[in-house]
């Protein structure tokens, strides 16, 4: 009889610790609070690991690797910054893989020009004539800059995205501007970290008065020709993907540079399959 009183005691022991373990489990469930993004998304108010892509160009395999690889690293967040349409790749793939998740948007500059009625650009007449009204649609909610905490996302420049950000192109090359120049470019802004895009270029600079700002790279170009504000080449150097991981810890944010690999020679053939030898090789190499 002992024993068996024993028995249910310990047994009713450990049903209390259950229930215990149930409500714990259901009162971190009911204090997450979602906010709502710009009449975008809902996100978590609280969030530790965010991923950053940016200047996917409608390459559809190096998103999906790049979204692959994210969602093994079990994010909170992703922020896309922009350029997500503009190649002569696969635009309508791109859009399906992004348009239903939940994925704060940064208006790019060649997604304001795929805003427009026309353009004489061959990359826009390729894209331009496949997008649905569902994507026009989606474009124009990209918004033109995000913050959260002391973080600011942008896609060239917190007031321009028509703008590199960590580059000075000049009429005889392009170098880095100064630490200082960045400084005041930056004084207006409270946001200890800005994280860009739009060059291409992953890379990441510390200013004398201590804020960071990062450069994503590009998913879905690494390498490309611009003729303004004057003829200049961006080489990354490698065809992987690329992005951006920001974790945080105790000390603040880390940072992260992730390369992908993906079946670029395929996205490569498919390029030229469109007549467009210029991206092949940028796609395949990450040079000119």
């Amino acid at each position: 009889m002992l024993l068996e009183n024993i028995h249910i005691f310990i047994f009713l022991v450990y049903m209390q610790f259950l229930c215990i373990i149930m409500l714990y489990i259901l009162y971190m469930f009911s204090s997450l609070d979602f906010q709502k993004n710009g009449g975008n998304d809902y996100i978590l108010d609280k969030m530790i690991r965010i991923a950053v892509i940016s200047d996917v160009h409608g390459n559809r395999l190096a998103l999906e690797a790049v979204l692959e690889d994210i969602r093994h690293r079990r994010v909170d967040q992703i922020v896309n910054l922009g350029d997500v349409l503009y190649g002569p790749l696969d635009p309508l793939g791109t859009a399906a893989l992004l348009i239903d998740q939940k994925i704060i948007t940064i208006m790019g500059n060649c997604d304001e020009i795929l805003q427009e009625e026309h353009s004489d650009e061959d990359t826009f007449k390729f894209v331009k004539p496949l997008l649905t009204g569902e994507i026009m649609e989606w474009i124009s909610g990209f918004l033109p800059t995000w913050s959260y905490e002391n973080l600011l996302f942008c896609h060239g420049t917190p007031g321009s995205n028509h703008t590199y950000l960590l580059e000075e192109i000049t009429p005889h090359n392009k170098r880095l501007k100064s630490p200082a120049s960045l400084q005041e470019e930056l004084s207006a802004y409270q946001e200890h970290i800005v994280i860009c895009g739009h060059s291409h270029m992953e890379r990441t600079v510390i200013l004398p008065d201590g804020k960071i700002i990062v450069n994503a790279g590009s998913v879905g170009l690494p390498a490309y020709d611009d003729p303004f504000p004057f003829p200049h080449q961006m080489e990354s150097g490698t065809p992987h993907a690329k992005y951006a991981l920001l974790s945080h810890s105790e000390g603040g944010w880390n940072i992260e540079h992730i390369k992908v690999s993906y079946d670029w020679f395929t996205t490569a053939a498919l390029a030229r399959s469109n007549g467009r030898e210029d991206y092949a090789v940028a796609i395949e190499s990450g040079k000119m």
